[in-house]
């Protein structure tokens, strides 16, 4: 587990690095007012950047244990995560709803 939590950061803090430079290649790349090469140039850096800065190959994980499935968005934990601090009173607002 802790190698994919290791993993998971490192790929976000390489997004981050690179986000705004894939951002501007891309507007250069979208630009059909700008001449073929210039674009030509764009696309051949954009392929050089590391393929892990991409937002694609991030992945939401549970930032306690590393789980990647069933992961809320608001919190960042799993759902069995959540639902045991939760029992406990350890998350303030939420509780178990029954009906």
């Amino acid at each position: 587990m802790k190698s994919w939590k290791n993993r998971d950061i490192r790929n976000r803090n390489l997004f981050k690095k690179y986000e705004q430079k894939r951002l501007i290649l891309k507007s250069l790349i979208a630009d059909l007012y700008l001449p073929m090469s210039i674009r030509l140039e764009a696309m051949e850096s954009l392929n050089k950047l590391p393929r892990n800065s991409s937002i694609t190959r991030i992945r939401n994980r549970c930032i306690l244990t590393g789980k990647a499935q069933s992961v809320d968005k608001k919190t960042g934990l799993s759902r069995n995560i959540l639902r045991k601090l939760i029992l406990n009173g350890q998350l303030v607002g939420l509780k178990k709803s029954s009906w």
